[in-house]
């Protein structure tokens, strides 16, 4: 029961691992069902705003989904950062990012790489390497680097011009 002014459940911690064997069952048991029910249709109900608008032209396309993703990441870096540490060290964890977000948002990007390729707006690369130049756009940007002097329009104007000539 908690104390009214008290943080804490007062549940001791022998009693957390009689349920849970070790830290990472514990980790897990709270990640994976948040994935599937809330992170997954956060993350796709924002990039389905991008993935769901028809764009005449690539380059406006490009440049709304850097954008999205942009914004995602500021608004949201510090959940993010957990997965991205958490991710390499738990393979469920990745199976759940993989088929909750990874999987889906792959696979609709895909189809509008290939469906501006046949249109002619987008130079011949493979389109895996077209949907990877623009995901580490965005990660170079937020993850990396996001201390240094960006002048975001001018980036994703190059990003553009690469892909599409």
């Amino acid at each position: 029961m908690l104390a009214k002014d008290s943080p804490s459940a007062d549940v001791a911690e022998g009693t957390i691992f009689r349920h849970y064997k070790t830290k990472k069952d514990l980790l897990l048991s709270i990640i994976a069902p948040t994935m599937a029910k809330l992170i997954a249709p956060f993350v796709m109900r924002d990039v389905n705003k991008v993935l769901n608008t028809k764009h005449e032209k690539y380059e406006d396309f490009l440049k709304a989904m850097i954008l999205n993703r942009q914004a995602f990441l500021r608004e949201n870096m510090s959940a993010f950062r957990i997965l991205i540490q958490e991710i390499p060290f738990h393979p469920e964890l990745k199976e759940q990012f993989k088929e909750h977000i990874a999987e889906k948002v792959f696979h609709r990007f895909q189809h509008l790489v290939d469906f501006y390729k046949e249109k002619g707006q987008i130079i011949e690369l493979p389109t895996e390497a077209v949907i990877r130049f623009t995901a580490s756009s965005v990660f170079v940007r937020h993850i990396f680097l996001p201390e240094a002097k960006w002048d975001d329009e001018k980036e994703i104007n190059m990003i553009v011009h690469m892909i599409m000539e």
